[in-house]
């Protein structure tokens, strides 16, 4: 560290399979955004702390289409340039439910194991 710099605050990377969850969980909050809207209210949530690549996201929601768990439709943003807005469907739903309860067993895990002392 530099003198007279304020530390950088760290970023983190995203675990490999929570940026479907985080974004079905967005598009189930905040109704249909598009791709970029989508972004930053991630990055808004988590203070800053994750950085989402473009390409990551687009490449997510492609899967996320694919599967069925969200649909898209085009449509003019807040510029009024026309974007492609996604919604989150009904199975799309049900696998939010699931992918929650499986974050939640395996952060209980995590912090079980983190917990644990040495015998």
């Amino acid at each position: 560290m530099s003198k007279g710099k304020a530390p950088e605050q760290k970023r983190s990377e995203v675990l490999q399979g929570t940026l479907d969850l985080m974004i079905l969980k967005t598009l189930d909050a905040m109704g249909p955004l598009h791709g970029y809207g989508i972004a930053r209210r991630i990055e808004q949530l988590s203070e800053d702390v994750l950085q989402l690549n473009e390409g990551t996201v687009y490449t997510s929601l492609l899967r996320l289409q694919q599967q069925g768990w969200i649909s898209s439709s085009w449509g003019a943003s807040e510029n009024n340039r026309k974007a492609k807005f996604y919604a989150i469907t009904k199975s799309g739903r049900r696998q939010l439910v699931e992918e929650t309860e499986n974050w939640e067993r395996i952060a209980g895990v995590i912090g079980r194991v983190l917990q644990a002392s040495g015998s």
